[in-house]
C-alpha cells in the first residue's frame, strides 16, 4: 500500500529524463512499491521535497507532484534557486499539481521569480486512492478545518468528482441518501456535474446500490473517544499513516542467548498494516481485550505445524513440508511481529491513566456528571498533561451535554490558558466554531434522548463474541455507523425526530438508470452501500461497518470512503492554530 506520506519524491524517467516528484501525503519513499513500479518506466529515483539544494543525481528533468499548498511553493521556490545555473546540461524543471491545478500557487511562485523555471504546468487529478479492498481515501488532512472553519468547498468538490469517477467505473448509484451541510452540497455537485456532463452516463451495470454522504459534524462525539479496537489503539498510540507505523524498536529486536540488552536497535521498526497480511485482516477490528485469545491460537496451530516435521518420512512428505515452510515462516514472522505490538499496548492500556480516562470518557458518553467540571480533568491540567489529552476530554464533556453551561465553560478555558499558554486561544475559539466546545444555548439537552433512541450506549458488551457495534468502544456504538445500520434497516423514516436533532438536513436522491441495468436481486443477496465520511473516519467506525457487513442476517455490505483517516488527535491537531513569538 502507500507509505509515510513524504512532502515531495525525486524521481527520474530514461537515462536523459530523470524527473523529481512531490506528491505530498501520497506516494511513498525509495522503499515502497510505487517506486519499483516507478522504475519499470525508467525512473530513477525519488526523494522527500526539503529545503535547500536538491539531492544529486545525474538527471536532465525534474518534476515535483505537489499538493497546491502555499508552504510547499516555497520550499521549490528554493530548491530551484538553489540550482546550480553553471552545471551542463542544465535541469529542466516540471510541476504536477495534485489534485488540481493553483493559480494562487503559480502567482507565488511568480512572485518568487521561479515560475518562468517551469517547463510545463500541469495537474494530476488524483481524487480517491485505494487503502485497503473496502476501504478509499482522499487524504485531505485540512478537510474538516476548510469546510467547517473556513466554508471552503474545494474538498466537497474533489469528492463529488471522486464519487463521478467511482461511478464512471462501477456504474450509477440508483439512490443516494445522505446528512449534514456538506453532504447536500456533495450530493448536489453530482447531480449538477451528471447534467453538464451527459456521456458521464454510461452503460455499466451498477455495483454499488446506495450511497450514504455523512458529515463528520453529524456526529462529533465518535472520533473524540478512545478506540479500543486492535488497529484503532495502534492509531491512537503510534499513528497510522497512510498504512504504515512506526513501532519502537527494542520489542522487536531478535533475543540471543547470553548477549542480554547490549547493541538494541536505535531505528523505529516500520510495518506496513493491511488486509494482505492474514493474521492482521483477522484481529484488526476485534476488541482488544479479544486479542490475546487469537494469538495464543495462532501460536499453538504454527507450533503444531512446525512440528509436523518431525513426522515426515518419505521423500513426498518431506517435499510437502518444504513447499509449505514459506509460508509457515512468513505466518510465524506475522505472529511474533503482532504479539510484540499486543505487548506494548499492553503496557499502556493496563496503565492507571489510560483507565482512569477511560473511566471519564465512559461516564460522559453514559450520561454521568455531563454538566460540571470534572475533578479528573482538573487533575490533568494542575500536572499539565498534554493539551491534545485536555482538549479531547472537554470537547466530549461538551458534545455529550449538548454544549456546556457558561460558567463551565469558561472555568475551563481559563484553566488552559492560564497552564497552556494564552496563545492558545485561537484554537479555542476553533473548537468552539466547529461545534466542539460551546456553550450551552437552549439550555436543553438533547444528547439523553438521541443516546436513547438510537441505542448508543450499551450496557452488556460482548469484547469477544460481540453481537453489536458498540464492542468497539467498549460500550459505545458510533452514532454514525448506527445510523448506516438504521438507514438499511428499517429505514430512517422510524428515526425522523432525531434526526432532526442533529446538524443540518437529511435527504434523499434517486438517480435515474438507463434502461436494462435496474438490478434484480438474486435470493440471499446482499446490498452494497458505500459510505462516505466528509471531515474524517476513524478505524473504530470502519471496523464497526466491517463488522455489519459479516453479519449473517446484516442483507448488506459496506464500502468505505473518506476525506481522511483520523482519530482524537490527529483532529484536534487539525484545528489547532500556533501563534509565533513576536520577533522583538
Amino acid at each position: 500500500m502507500l507509505e509515510e506520506p513524504p512532502h515531495s519524491a525525486y524521481h527520474g524517467s530514461r537515462r536523459e529524463e530523470r524527473p523529481y516528484c512531490d506528491t505530498c501525503e501520497m506516494f511513498g519513499c525509495a522503499s515502497s512499491p510505487p517506486t519499483l513500479r516507478l522504475q519499470e518506466h525508467e525512473v530513477e529515483k525519488m526523494f522527500t521535497l526539503k529545503p535547500g539544494r536538491l539531492p544529486q543525481a545525474d538527471v536532465k528533468n525534474v518534476i515535483f507532484f505537489v499538493r497546491p499548498k502555499l508552504e510547499l511553493m516555497d520550499i521549490i521556490a528554493d530548491n530551484v534557486l538553489r540550482e546550480d545555473r553553471g552545471r551542463s546540461p542544465q535541469r529542466d524543471f516540471h510541476i504536477l499539481f495534485v489534485p488540481r491545478r493553483s493559480l494562487l500557487c503559480e502567482q507565488w511562485l511568480k512572485e518568487q521569480g521561479v515560475l518562468g523555471s517551469f517547463i510545463h504546468r500541469e495537474q494530476y487529478s488524483l481524487d480517491l486512492i485505494p487503502f485497503d479492498g473496502d476501504l478509499l481515501s482522499m487524504e485531505s488532512e485540512s478537510a474538516f478545518k476548510e469546510c467547517y472553519l473556513e466554508s471552503d468547498q474545494t474538498t466537497l468538490y474533489h469528492a463529488a468528482k471522486g464519487l463521478m469517477t467511482l461511478q464512471a467505473l462501477y456504474g450509477t448509484i440508483p439512490q443516494i441518501f445522505g446528512k449534514g451541510e456538506c453532504a447536500r452540497h456533495v450530493a448536489n455537485m453530482m447531480i449538477r456535474m451528471k447534467r453538464e456532463f451527459p456521456g458521464s452516463q454510461n452503460s455499466i451495470f451498477p455495483v454499488f446500490d446506495t450511497l450514504l454522504l455523512l458529515d463528520r459534524n453529524v456526529d462529533l462525539l465518535t472520533p473524540l473517544a478512545t478506540q479500543l479496537t486492535y488497529e484503532g489503539l495502534i492509531d491512537e498510540i503510534y499513528g497510522i499513516q497512510n498504512t504504515y507505523v512506526k513501532l519502537p524498536p527494542e520489542k522487536f529486536a531478535p533475543k540471543k542467548q547470553g548477549e542480554g540488552g547490549k547493541d538494541l536497535p536505535t531505528e523505529p521498526k516500520k510495518l506496513q498494516l493491511n488486509s494482505a497480511e492474514e493474521l492482521y485482516a483477522e484481529i484488526r477490528d476485534k476488541n482488544f481485550n479479544a486479542v490475546g485469545s487469537v494469538l495464543s491460537k495462532k501460536a499453538k496451530i504454527i507450533s503444531a505445524a512446525f512440528e509436523e516435521r518431525h513426522h515426515a518420512k518419505t521423500v513426498g512428505e518431506i517435499k510437502q513440508f518444504v513447499s509449505q515452510l514459506p509460508h509457515m515462516q512468513a505466518a510465524r514472522s506475522s505472529l511474533a511481529n503482532h504479539t510484540s505490538i499486543a505487548e506494548l499496548i499492553k503496557d499502556i492500556t493496563t496503565s492507571e491513566d489510560f483507565f482512569d480516562n477511560l473511566t471519564v470518557e465512559q461516564e460522559f458518553m453514559s450520561g454521568i456528571d455531563t454538566d460540571k467540571v470534572n475533578n479528573y480533568i482538573e487533575d490533568c491540567i494542575a500536572q499539565k498533561h498534554p493539551l491534545i489529552k485536555i482538549l479531547r476530554l472537554v470537547c466530549l464533556q461538551s458534545v455529550c451535554n449538548s454544549g456546556l453551561k457558561q460558567k463551565v465553560l469558561d472555568h475551563y478555558k481559563r484553566e488552559i490558558l492560564q497552564t497552556y499558554g494564552y496563545e492558545h486561544i485561537l484554537t479555542l475559539n476553533n473548537l468552539e466554531k466547529a461545534g466542539l466546545l460551546k456553550p450551552q444555548t437552549s439550555g436543553r439537552n438533547n444528547y439523553p434522548t438521541i443516546r436513547k433512541t438510537l441505542r448508543l450506549w450499551m450496557d452488556d458488551v460482548n469484547e469477544q463474541n460481540p453481537n453489536d457495534i458498540s464492542y468497539v468502544y467498549s460500550g459505545y456504538a458510533p452514532l454514525s455507523v448506527r445510523l448506516a445500520q438504521l438507514l438499511a434497516r428499517p429505514g430512517w423514516r422510524s428515526i425522523e425526530e432525531v434526526l432532526k436533532m442533529l446538524p443540518g438536513p437529511h435527504f434523499e436522491e434517486r438517480q435515474q438508470l438507463p434502461t436494462g441495468l435496474q438490478k434484480k436481486r438474486q435470493h440471499g443477496e446482499n446490498r452494497v452501500t458505500l459510505v462516505f465520511f466528509l471531515g474524517g473516519v476513524t478505524y473504530a467506525e470502519i471496523a464497526a461497518l466491517r463488522f455489519l457487513s459479516q453479519m449473517e442476517d446484516g442483507g448488506t455490505e459496506y464500502v468505505i470512503a473518506t476525506t481522511k483517516l483520523i482519530n482524537g488527535t490527529t483532529w484536534i491537531k487539525s484545528l489547532m492554530e500556533k501563534l509565533e513569538p513576536a520577533p522583538f
